[in-house]
């Protein structure tokens, strides 16, 4: 009896030892979030805002650079209108727009040859059948690369709404940087809970996870990022790196093709566009995990990425709130309310700053725990899913997956 007795108070000790640990540790990686977002934010700027803005009225001058907006577009009636419209008002820019109809079904090509009738502006593309090994955004997005004729490729997706100084500013920025491909991130318009959970992830993710030192400084691909709603790009960086046909069997744009051009030698950046365009992905629960599992095995959903994220966010955002129960109620040492409190501070603090500076999700920000519980679920899915060989469903289209 006192041998057991012994073993069970050792026992508890050790467990307790254990539960101490995690907490310091959790502790620890919350701490390590917030630095990051604190480092990140001095290199996560919005574009200089342009001199004379006084002028915005007036016509594109020579000396403005020429620009072709390219937009790919299928099954996009309902938003294609308001993308135009805020497109062809730019100011400081001589601009062509160009959308690719990519088999549309639903009106989209006829609302696109209204505009290009009423303004010379814009051109309607005819899509061709995409090839085998091809993504539907990829083949559209090449094909529009093909039919440009500025210096200047500035690819958005069809949900994107730009403010009048949009294009002007995010030209002066790439130029001014000096770099080939820019990215621009637009503020996300979350309406529904679903997207409140997780679409405001994107920002959070991004600053605590990109290493902005290195992306800025170096040209390694894995410190690279991007968003695949708002490209800028120079035609001979494009050239260079085969653009859309380097990354064609691609569904994460937005990763992969700053890693095709840092691959070439090239340099990328990224910028917040929060104040030029703004973005409503989905509009449910149930389209936003479709949409993030599709993107997943090219982003975290690979390697020993999976693992070691899962870990991180767990220990950061979900450990310190569930602690939060056990240390109220006693059942651990009430020395360890320091690190709970210091733990879910920092945890929460990363998403409240995204929250007020991009999206306003109030009520996801308040979810953040579940919202990244569903995030990694996501991803855990979307691993195993890849090692079975199934298929990928998007856009009326299927996509092979292969294990890696």
């Amino acid at each position: 009896v006192v041998g057991k007795d012994l073993l069970s108070v050792m026992w508890s000790g050790l467990m307790a030892e254990l539960l101490a640990a995690g907490i310091w540790g959790s502790c620890g990686a919350a701490c390590f979030v917030l630095l990051q977002v604190g480092v990140s934010s001095l290199f996560f700027r919005r574009a200089p805002a342009l001199q004379g803005t006084n002028d915005l009225d007036l016509p594109a001058g020579p000396g403005d650079p020429e620009v072709s907006v390219l937009i790919p577009a299928r099954n996009e009636s309902a938003r294609i209108g308001r993308l135009l419209q805020s497109v062809l008002s730019n100011c400081g820019v001589r601009l062509e727009v160009c959308v690719l109809d990519d088999e549309s079904t639903d009106g989209t090509a006829e609302i696109v040859q209204g505009f290009a009738a009423a303004d010379s502006r814009v051109r309607l593309l005819r899509g061709v059948r995409m090839p085998e090994g091809w993504n539907g955004k990829q083949h559209a997005c090449w094909q529009l690369s093909r039919a440009a004729r500025a210096a200047e490729l500035i690819f958005l997706d069809a949900d994107v709404e730009l403010s009048r100084d949009a294009l002007a500013r995010t030209v002066r920025l790439r130029r001014k940087l000096g770099v080939s491909l820019l990215s621009g991130f637009p503020r996300q318009l979350t309406v529904t809970l679903g997207e409140s959970l997780l679409i405001p992830l994107i920002h959070v993710i991004l600053l605590c996870f990109l290493p902005f030192p290195l992306m800025r400084w170096s040209r390694m691909q894995g410190a690279s990022a991007g968003c695949g709603q708002f490209f800028a790009a120079d035609r001979a960086g494009y050239e260079r790196t085969g653009g859309h046909s380097g990354i064609r069997n691609s569904r994460h744009d937005g990763v992969m093709l700053p890693r095709l051009y840092r691959g070439a030698g090239l340099s990328t950046d990224l910028f917040d566009a929060s104040d030029l365009a703004t973005c409503r992905m989905y509009h449910s629960l149930g389209e936003t995990c479709q949409g993030l599992l599709k993107n997943a095995t090219e982003g975290f959903a690979r390697g020993p990425a999976l693992p070691m994220i899962t870990l991180v966010m767990l220990a950061a955002f979900v450990i310190p709130a569930l602690a939060v129960v056990p240390v109220a109620l006693g059942l651990l040492s009430g020395a360890l309310w320091l690190p709970v409190a210091i733990a879910l501070f920092s945890g929460y603090l990363p998403r409240l700053i995204c929250c007020l500076r991009y999206d306003r999700a109030w009520l996801g920000a308040l979810l953040h725990p579940l919202a990244v519980l569903l995030f990694l679920a996501i991803q855990w899915l979307a691993w195993v899913n890849q090692k079975r060989g199934r298929t990928v469903q998007w856009r009326q289209r299927s996509y092979e997956t292969q294990s890696s």
